[in-house]
């Protein structure tokens, strides 16, 4: 069986210490390198081209959100995985912005965290339960906003914005509403700054998931 290797990314020399035990007496796993600071990390992991990275994010110096963001460009395939203590969901969007494919708080136990290395493997996006249900809050939220700026929207602006949403051009929604192309373009803007976006699909993309 070929085995993925691991890069750890950790400050705290106990847990740095546990979890590569736990990737060197797990079978399917190798540790290809363990690090306490990102400095080091962004150095040196380009030349092992790790499968998986775990990464904490709480680091001295750059934090773990700044070494994604450097590593992923050399190494694109490599997977991140997130094992850390912070909850916040700054913390949370950003590093999945980065690129973390998964987020484990320390606190869940080493099987857990093992467990979300092979769901990561398996194609999955493995978060702790905790963090799992502030994303799907935050998701909400965002969904709830989105309809209350729509729900801001004028008759007018919804006739445009349903033609933008079917592929019309300017031009042809100014034709089919009989009003001029200048007038569809303030329009449009209006939508803009209502809606808090700066693209037609933007725009539109919000108005297809009221």
């Amino acid at each position: 069986m070929l085995k993925k290797d691991i890069c750890i990314v950790e400050d705290d020399p106990d847990l740095r210490d546990a979890l590569a035990l736990l990737i060197q007496y797990t079978p399917q796993y190798a540790l290809a390198g363990v690090f306490k600071n990102a400095e080091e990390a962004v150095l040196k992991i380009p030349d092992l081209k790790p499968d998986a990275i775990l990464m904490d994010i709480n680091l001295p110096g750059e934090s773990g959100i700044d070494c994604i963001n450097k590593i992923k460009y050399i190494l694109p395939q490599t997977v991140f995985l997130m094992c850390t203590s912070f909850e916040d969901e700054d913390k949370i969007f950003n590093s999945l912005k980065a690129g973390a494919k998964g987020y484990i708080l320390k606190t869940d136990g080493p099987a857990k965290i093992m467990n979300a290395l092979d769901e990561l493997f398996d194609g999955g996006s493995p978060m702790s339960s905790s963090i799992a249900r502030k994303v799907v809050a935050s998701f909400s939220g965002m969904k709830q906003q989105s309809n209350k700026a729509i729900e801001t929207l004028t008759q007018r602006e919804n006739e445009i914005l349903e033609l933008l949403s079917k592929g019309f051009m300017n031009k042809e929604v100014a034709y089919k509403l009989d009003i001029s192309a200048g007038t569809v373009r303030k329009h449009i803007q209006n939508i803009y700054e209502k809606l808090q976006v700066n693209t037609r699909v933007e725009v539109v993309n919000m108005f297809l998931k009221r």
